[in-house]
């Protein structure tokens, strides 16, 4: 069988990404080839200082699908890096590297070599300034995608923020059906498309118990008329669900995806249940992208105590689909 490369960004070099890589390559062997778009130096650096060994093979990208490749080694297309290598803070001086590492995987991504793409932490500080909330938006840009979602996915329960990272004082403003509708939607399509079944979704409201002492009712106005739309359409929706107790062991049951108004309503209660058993994976785009689902952790570098778990999921995930 011809199995797809997995292509796998770096991301901030000041993060733990490479070490919990390195783990990840001793935990399981994977049957897809592990492609790493990363700068040589920063990876030999990594590897003495984590005392981690493996052979390492440099591939042109242009030759990417006529030699065979295999995860005995770790191979590499090497990104050219020319800052200090020594552990640093992150700053936007890791900038255009990371950005010539995603360019380096659209153009792979773009040939049809393969559709499968991870990519390691980025700061949202640092790489994207304030231009975009988060990756997500940032990998929806740069392949002109209109309609897209951050599904945090585990095969018992996922979860999906309308809004992402989004200040907490800008949500109820950027709530409306249309993004509520579009994103359902690309939810249900991923499952029936890549899982081979019709998710049964739950919509959480945007206020406590779905109620307000305001004159305007997001739940009344916005949420079930979209939920009502959405279920004319043969999608399996339901809602809006009291937020405080939709993650009880006997409610969550009942549900594949729980969808939330903002980012922590419901990414804080899907990590306490699973901790680094989930990942990111971005629906919409012309390819699968997935990510493990943690930041850099600058306090965790160098430490070699980092949890690979998370990225072990994600190379599981894109074997699968």
């Amino acid at each position: 069988m011809n199995y797809k490369p997995i292509l796998v960004v770096h991301g901030e070099p000041n993060s733990i990404f490479l070490e919990i890589y390195f783990k990840s390559l001793k935990y399981k062997k994977f049957k897809n080839p592990l492609v790493l778009i990363c700068s040589q130096k920063i990876l030999k650096f990594q590897m003495k200082k984590l005392k981690f060994k493996m052979d390492i093979k440099i591939i042109k990208p242009s030759l990417l699908n006529k030699i065979k490749l295999n995860n005995k080694i770790i191979n590499i297309i090497d990104v050219d890096y020319n800052k200090d290598l020594t552990f640093q803070k992150i700053s936007n001086k890791s900038n255009q590297y990371i950005k010539d590492c995603f360019k380096t995987s659209f153009k792979i991504l773009k040939s049809g070599i393969t559709n499968k793409l991870i990519n390691g932490p980025i700061s949202k500080t640092s790489f994207l300034n304030k231009k975009f909330l988060g990756i997500t938006e940032y990998l929806a840009k740069e392949t002109k995608v209109t309609h897209n979602a951050m599904l945090i996915y585990n095969k018992k329960l996922s979860i999906c923020p309308i809004t992402t990272h989004l200040p907490l004082k800008f949500v109820a403003k950027n709530i409306n059906k249309k993004i509520i509708i579009q994103k359902i939607n690309l939810i249900d399509s991923f499952y029936r498309k890549n899982l081979g079944f019709k998710p049964k979704i739950a919509v959480l409201g945007l206020n406590p118990h779905c109620e307000t002492v305001d004159k305007f009712n997001e739940d009344e106005k916005i949420l079930k008329p979209s939920i009502k739309y959405l279920s004319s359409k043969k999608i399996n929706v339901s809602g809006p669900y009291s937020a405080d107790t939709a993650f009880l062991k006997k409610n969550r049951i009942n549900f594949d995806v729980i969808v939330g108004m903002y980012h922590d309503q419901v990414l804080t209660p899907l990590k306490t249940i699973f901790e680094y058993d989930a990942i990111n994976i971005t629906l919409g785009l012309p390819f699968m992208r997935v990510s493990p689902d943690h930041g850099p952790n600058q306090k965790m570098l160098g430490l070699n105590k980092s949890n690979p778990l998370s990225l072990v999921r994600a190379i599981e995930f894109l074997e699968k689909n």
